[in-house]
Formats: C-alpha cells, structure tokens, sequence
C-alpha cells in the first residue's frame, strides 16, 4: 500500500509541473495564471476520471456493494491522498496569480501569511473539503472506522443537515411569506401563484427522496452493527 501513496505523491505533481511547462512553451501569450489555473484543472480532472474508473472497476467487481470489500479501495484512497494535498498547493498557486493579474499589486508582491489568509477565506470550503477528505473519510476507509462512535456521531450529524437545510428550508420560506404578509402558515399555499408551488414541489421531492435513502442506509448500518457481536458470541 506504501507504493500506492509514493506513486500519488510522483504522478500528481509530476503531471502539474509537466502541465505547466508544455502550456507555457506552447501558449506563449497565456499569463502565469492562466498556465498555473488550466495546469490545476486538469490534473483535477485526470484525478476524477481515475477515481470514475476506480469506482466503476470497485462496484462491478463486487457481488454484495454494501458488504463485499475490494483492494482497489484502499489502494486508490492511498493514491489519492497526495492529490489532496498538493491541490491545496495548486488551488493556493491559481488564486495568487489570479490576483495578482487583476492587478492587487501590493498585497500580492509576493507570498505571505496575507496571501494565505486571504486564499483560505476565498475558497474555505473546498478546502475545508480536502481536509475533511484527508482527516475524516480516509481513516474511515482505511481504518474501518465505521464502527466508532465517531462515524455515528457524523452520520446524525449528516442526517440533522440534510433535513434542516434541503428540506426544513422549504416550510421556513412559506412560514416567513406568512409572517411577512399575516397569513397563517397552512394558507400560503393558497395565495402562492400555481408556478411556484409547483417548481418548489419539483425541487422538494428530490430531496425528500435522497433523506429517505439516507435514513436506509442508516438503518442498515445500525441492525449491521446491532448484529455484529452476537455473531462473534
């Protein structure tokens, strides 16, 4: 498994360095942040396309998808790892550069903590995607985390979102027409034009469908789990 991380950390740089200097050599006229944001983007996308291949060779290898287990999983989670890492790296370099060419000269003469700090509030969320990827999501695949009481306490977590945020939003923005105009919340429905009723309804039944899924699969996880040690009694 050791050379699977080893081979990320040579493939993914290998390929942004290599990116960089057959675009700047070919696209004479392109700015550094053009070379450095397209050099970025497509390793991301040889990355996504590995990770496409990697999951269609996992699910149709596998028999039982929620029980079966696959050594290409681990290998590529490995694999993977350093992408992670270094597109942090990539992202940081496309932002400065980009910056830097619409001309914040004096904040971005050159690297600093400013520069940094001023990356992280910009993308914090993809970031902050990377680094739960790397500290949470890895060691569950690695580690068969799935267990703990961390990975139960996420999955709550995931669940009380979900429903707060894509569905809860639905009835707010109803109960808030209301307030604003001094109708109960089971009468907005009534003074709302039929287009908007229907196109939240088209956008509420997707959700409502993924959180029932969600609920499933947690459900199966937990009889799994419940299951478990009376089997090893």
């Amino acid at each position: 498994m050791l050379s699977a991380l080893v081979c990320g950390a040579l493939v993914f740089p290998g390929l942004f360095c290599s990116s960089r200097k057959v675009l700047k050599s070919t696209f004479t006229q392109w700015s550094d942040a053009d070379v450095v944001c397209v050099s970025e983007r497509l390793v991301s996308a040889i990355h996504a396309s590995l990770a496409t291949a990697a999951g269609v060779t996992v699910m149709t290898s596998c028999r039982d998808v929620m029980a079966d287990s696959h050594w290409l999983v681990n290998a590529f989670v490995l694999f993977g790892v350093p992408y992670m890492v270094f597109d942090i790296y990539a992202m940081y370099l496309s932002h400065y550069h980009t910056q830097k060419l619409k001309g914040h000269s004096s904040s971005y003469s050159g690297h600093s903590l400013q520069t940094v700090k001023a990356f992280l509030i910009k993308d914090s969320m993809l970031v902050l995607h990377h680094m739960a990827l790397l500290l949470i999501f890895m060691p569950i695949t690695l580690l068969g985390l799935d267990n703990t009481r961390l990975h139960r306490i996420n999955g709550i977590i995931v669940l009380l979102s979900f429903f707060t945020c894509r569905i809860l939003l639905f009835p707010f923005m109803y109960w808030m027409y209301g307030r604003q105009f001094g109708i109960p919340l089971h009468r907005v429905v009534f003074h709302l034009p039929l287009q908007c009723n229907v196109g939240n309804l088209v956008l509420l039944a997707p959700q409502i469908y993924w959180f029932i899924l969600l609920l499933r699969k947690a459900n199966r996880l937990y009889l799994r789990q419940r299951k478990g040690p009376a089997r090893k009694d």
